[in-house]
């Protein structure tokens, strides 16, 4: 396994470029970053090229919504742009998501649709357009996942807002650039069965996104139990990406600690010490 950390999420006090220098020194070296066309990409990339890190993952935070028919041409010219910078910095994964969102105030809305589409339309829009943008990304190194969105989270609607939905979605695409992430914090909010999801998806799954619910911060402060999300990805060997996608509550350094502690990247520690955090 290994951890990418999220700019976004942690040492907030400090200009995302920054950020990164002490997501390094906590030995996290692969970094996921918001919105790339409002981010200082390349002012990331060289830092992180300073330090021995790397550019892990993105998204376009004005791609449009697949679920929208009236977007096809802007989702369309928005990932061919994505792929371009994606390719440019070397960065490995970008994500795909059913609708836009649109932060505003401190909350996030769901952009309303052109038109009166049935949710049936949606998905078969959403479906059409992404066999269309993959035939760009197969053209690159580049791997597009899906991440589901809790209903909860947003105002709005969002088509996509539950991992079985999600995980048809990258069935009914059957590309192997496409690819799912399971998210913890979005997967309780919204549908819960957190360990019979883990199981039932883990052949689309290549990265696992930590947040306890409800105030989206690290394993310990919330109602997820990690420790039996631990024990089933040892007893599926998982051996993908841990994203740190959550706000630390206290200290950076206390809530990598606690992190580690529940899921240390070498599975023999936690066979050393079965109990440990329980």
């Amino acid at each position: 396994m290994e951890y990418t950390g999220y700019l976004d999420f942690w040492f907030t006090d400090r200009p995302l470029v920054s950020r990164i220098a002490p997501f390094v020194d906590l030995g996290v070296k692969n970094m996921n970053f918001f919105f790339w066309r409002q981010a200082p990409v390349a002012e990331l990339a060289a830092e992180c090229g300073r330090l021995g890190a790397r550019l892990y993952s993105t998204f376009d935070g004005d791609m449009g919504s697949l679920a929208d028919p009236g977007d096809n041409e802007k989702t369309y010219r928005s990932w061919t742009e994505s792929l371009e910078m994606a390719v440019r910095y070397d960065i490995p994964v970008l994500y795909i998501f059913s609708n836009q969102i649109e932060p505003q105030d401190g909350l996030e809305y769901v952009r309303r649709l052109s038109g009166n589409f049935t949710t049936e339309e949606q998905y078969a829009n959403l479906l059409d357009q992404t066999e269309r943008i993959m035939k760009l990304v197969e053209q690159t190194n580049v791997q597009a996942r899906v991440e589901c969105l809790n209903q909860f989270h947003f105002l709005g609607k969002v088509l996509v807002d539950n991992s079985r939905l999600a995980a048809d979605w990258v069935r009914r695409i059957d590309h192997p650039q496409f690819r799912l992430t399971f998210d913890t914090y979005h997967q309780q909010r919204g549908s819960g069965e957190l360990l019979w999801s883990l199981e039932t998806y883990f052949d689309l799954i290549s990265a696992v996104h930590i947040g306890d619910v409800p105030t989206r911060q690290e394993p310990g402060t919330g109602e997820i139990n990690f420790a039996n999300i631990r024990a089933k990805l040892h007893e599926l060997k998982f051996d993908g990406e841990v994203g740190l996608e959550f706000y630390p509550s206290t200290t950076e350094t206390a809530a990598m600690a606690q992190t580690q502690a529940i899921f240390p990247l070498d599975y023999q520690e936690i066979n050393a010490n079965p109990g440990a955090q329980r």
